[in-house]
């Protein structure tokens, strides 16, 4: 289905599903409209997003800035839909990526066709603190990746969301919270997918994914109910929040080189199968509009390099080792946000892949952000320089500069 006809879909649904409910239209970014059915059964907000994005790449050779390449795009334009469904207690969320760069990746493995779905879940409130979610979406993974792309500090996410974070998956969430003390809370989560990353339609090449995050908030909740997962302290804590977050993931015969995510591993079989564990250590800090976002990721796999039945080692199409992308990461960064809702950040990462697997030395990428919220994370312009050292590479410089715009 092609995304004109898809829209023209929505829309009929839509119409048809606004005829004779109960409609609301609330202010700006709270979606574009609010439905409840006349019994008070269920509800649905109905909201969209897009991001432009305009990026400006230079080599740096002895001192100067070479081989300019410049684009502009639409980095996503998504739509989202959420709400209950017979109860509050069951909830559900279903978002659609039509942007190239939210539908990209079709392959055999998805019948070759578009990769419109992000999220399709329902979770269930069944006991106290107890809910299970059932369906498509993030994975308990590194803090950042969680943070939803609009509403991060700068303008994309780091290089260790790049190359170790575990994304979407389809599967079953078991979450839980409780409360040590009247301030210190936690919150765990235990996740089961099929390990082979989102919209997958050829089922379950390799073995399961199992997830688990243990996640500590000393001081209490952030003011915001979503503030450990948002950049920027937009509501000015008066008292410190910190939230400390440890994640452990397993995928079993895994047959993609980044756990459920990058490329499969094809060989003279099929696919080349090898356990893979990715650890996630992060923390969020946020006090009187400065905020501090930590990450540390480590991944490693059990036999790291592609082998054919007879043992030998596949090559890719540069003629490298075929291998798992394994190593480890470090994300530091803050900012702070002043009272006319200007905010500069800054961010420090460092990549070192295993040198005795990946013939590749480390990467230090520095960036330099400036950010204007002017409904907060709906309606804002962002900007960032990064200069990014790779050794025995040419150094490379990058600007970029974004609108988000949320209903």
């Amino acid at each position: 289905m092609k995304s004109k006809e898809l829209l023209l879909v929505i829309v009929v649904l839509l119409s048809s599903i606004v005829y004779g409910q109960k409609v609301s239209v609330p202010k700006f970014g709270k979606g574009i409209f609010n439905l409840k059915g006349a019994d008070n059964s269920w509800s649905m907000k109905i909201g969209a997003r897009m991001q432009f994005l305009a990026t400006s790449n230079w080599n740096i050779v002895e001192g100067d800035l070479k081989e300019p390449s410049s684009s502009f795009l639409i980095r996503r334009a998504r739509l989202k839909f959420n709400g209950f469904a017979f109860s509050p207690k069951l909830k559900y969320k279903i978002e659609l990526g039509l942007s190239n760069n939210d539908i990209g990746g079709g392959s055999i493995h998805t019948n070759n066709a578009p990769r419109y779905i992000l999220d399709a879940l329902v979770m269930w409130n069944f006991y106290q603190n107890f809910s299970l979610l059932v369906g498509q979406a993030k994975l308990p993974g590194n803090r950042e990746r969680v943070v939803s792309s609009g509403d991060l500090q700068l303008v994309d996410r780091s290089l260790l969301n790049r190359y170790f974070n575990i994304d979407r998956d389809l599967g079953i969430q078991l979450k839980h919270f409780f409360a040590i003390s009247e301030k210190f809370h936690v919150k765990e989560t235990i996740a089961i997918s099929q390990g082979e990353g989102r919209n997958v339609t050829t089922g379950n090449l390799g073995g399961y994914q199992y997830t688990g995050r243990l996640e500590l908030f000393p001081f209490g909740e952030f003011s915001d109910a979503k503030g450990g997962y948002k950049g920027a302290d937009l509501v000015r804590e008066q008292d410190p929040k910190l939230a400390v977050g440890f994640t452990y993931d397993f995928n079993d015969d895994a047959v993609k080189n980044r756990s459920n995510m990058g490329g499969y591993m094809v060989n003279d079989i099929g696919y080349y199968k090898t356990d893979i564990s990715t650890l996630f250590v992060d923390a969020m800090l946020k006090y009187k509009g400065f905020s501090f976002m930590g990450e540390y990721s480590l991944r490693d796999a059990a036999d790291p390099i592609v082998k054919n039945s007879d043992n030998t080692i596949v090559l890719d199409k540069n003629d490298d080792p075929m291998v798992v992308q394994v190593g480890e990461g470090l994300n530091l960064q803050a900012g702070y946000l002043f009272k006319n809702n200007w905010e500069f950040s800054g961010r420090y990462t460092h990549i070192a892949f295993d040198k005795k697997v990946i013939n590749k030395d480390f990467e230090n990428q520095y960036t330099i952000g400036l950010s204007k919220y002017i409904a907060g994370h709906k309606l804002k312009i962002q900007t960032d320089v990064s200069y990014l050292d790779v050794v025995n590479v040419s150094d490379k410089l990058m600007y970029r500069i974004q609108l988000d715009v949320h209903f």
